[in-house]
Parts: C-alpha cells; sequence; structure tokens
C-alpha cells in the first residue's frame, strides 16, 4: 500500500475513496504529528550544539559528531517545514472544495425547492390572474367615484335660472318697501295743541348768577 493510501486509509483498487471531511481530519492530524517532530528536533539541535561547545577544546571529535547530528537535525527540520507547508497547501484546497461542495448542494436544493413550487403555475394563468386584479381594481375605483359623487334635486336646476329668480325677488322687496314708504305721506299729523304750555318761572338776579359761578366752576374743572 502508498504512504497516501496509509495517511488516508484507502483500500484497493476498488476501495471507495475517503471523503473530504476524512481527508482533511487526516491532513490535520499529519499537521500535528509533524509539528510534534519540529519541535523534538528543534530541542536535538540545542542539545547537539551544547554538547559542540563543551567539547571544542577538550574533545575535538565528540564536538564534531555533535556538529554532524545537529547537521542532520536541522536537514530534517528543513524538510518537515516543507512538508508542513505542503500539507497546509492540500488542507485549505480540500476546505475550498468541500465548501463549494456544499454550497452547490444548497444551491441545487434550492433550486429543486423553486422548482416544485412553480410546478402547479401556467405563467398564462398568472397573467390572466393579474389582469383580473387589474379589473377589480378599476372597477372598485369607479364604485368609490360613484359613491362619493354628492347627489340631490338641486342637480335637475339651472343655476342662472335660479339666480334670475332671485334677483326677482330681491327687486319684488324693493318695490313693496318704497311703496309703503310713499304711502306715508297722506297720514295725517297730529293736531298742535291750542293752548300754551306753562311759562318757566323767571329767576332771580341771585339764582342767575350762582348758576353762572356754578358753569363757570364746572368748565374750570373740565379744562383741568
Amino acid at each position: 500500500m502508498s504512504v497516501f493510501g496509509k495517511l488516508f486509509g484507502g483500500g484497493g483498487k476498488g476501495g471507495k475513496g475517503p471523503s473530504a471531511q476524512e481527508a482533511i481530519q487526516k491532513l490535520r492530524e499529519t499537521e500535528e504529528m509533524l509539528t510534534k517532530k519540529q519541535d523534538f528536533l528543534e530541542k536535538k539541535i540545542d542539545q547537539e550544539l551544547i554538547t559542540a561547545k563543551k567539547n571544542g577544546t577538550k574533545n575535538k571529535r565528540a564536538a564534531l559528531q555533535a556538529l554532524k547530528r545537529k547537521k542532520r537535525y536541522e536537514k530534517q527540520l528543513t524538510q518537515i517545514d516543507g512538508t508542513l507547508s505542503t500539507i497546509e497547501f492540500q488542507r485549505e484546497a480540500l476546505e475550498n472544495a468541500n465548501t463549494n461542495t456544499e454550497v452547490l448542494k444548497n444551491m441545487g436544493f434550492a433550486a429543486k425547492a423553486m422548482k416544485s413550487a412553480h410546478e402547479n403555475m401556467d405563467i398564462d394563468k398568472v397573467d390572466d390572474l393579474m389582469q383580473d386584479i387589474t379589473e377589480q381594481q378599476e372597477l372598485a375605483q369607479e364604485i368609490s367615484d360613484a359613491i362619493s359623487k354628492p347627489v340631490g334635486f338641486g342637480d335637475e336646476f339651472d343655476e342662472d335660472e335660479l339666480l334670475a329668480e332671485l334677483d326677482e325677488l330681491e327687486q319684488e322687496e324693493l318695490d313693496k318697501n318704497l311703496l309703503e314708504i310713499g304711502g306715508t305721506e297722506n297720514v295725517p299729523l297730529p293736531n298742535v295743541p291750542s293752548t300754551s304750555l306753562p311759562s318757566r318761572p323767571a329767576k332771580k338776579k341771585e339764582d342767575e348768577d350762582e348758576d353762572d359761578m356754578e358753569d363757570l366752576q364746572r368748565w374750570a374743572m373740565e379744562a383741568n
């Protein structure tokens, strides 16, 4: 079995391929495993570097061996970095493909639902229905206009004739008033009484002077 077959759990030639979700999960597990391997190698590199420094002057052979192991670990670390980049790219591509698949699936489901909703609809029937609705609305508007239009007996007469008749009535009333005023000229006036009215007794000189003084004082007060 190939490496990818082991990685994704694939079977033989006739086996069914893994789903996108299964493949994404496997790639995440692999990323986690390689990340742990990276941490391990970084620690080993630090240890070999300490060993090389420690034996640099005392035991050159041991120091050289430590540097060789350090180089191998660094090479493995570089390879893992490249592998992680490839796996990350592949995982993101699968996630995008899985998202697109779900989107298309939902869009197809919605299209089927719309088709089912329109299955019993006929465009000709829809046009006829809309035409009926328009006609009924127009009829309702005509009925509303007819109901709101004022009706009464006044509409049966000519307004000009009514105004002319009103002018005649006003003229008749004016002529009547003039006749009544003219008839008062023949009404006899009351007789002037033949007896003379009692004359006002003459005031004394002193009384007239007092009256004049009172009038003068009153005018002075009014002037103030």
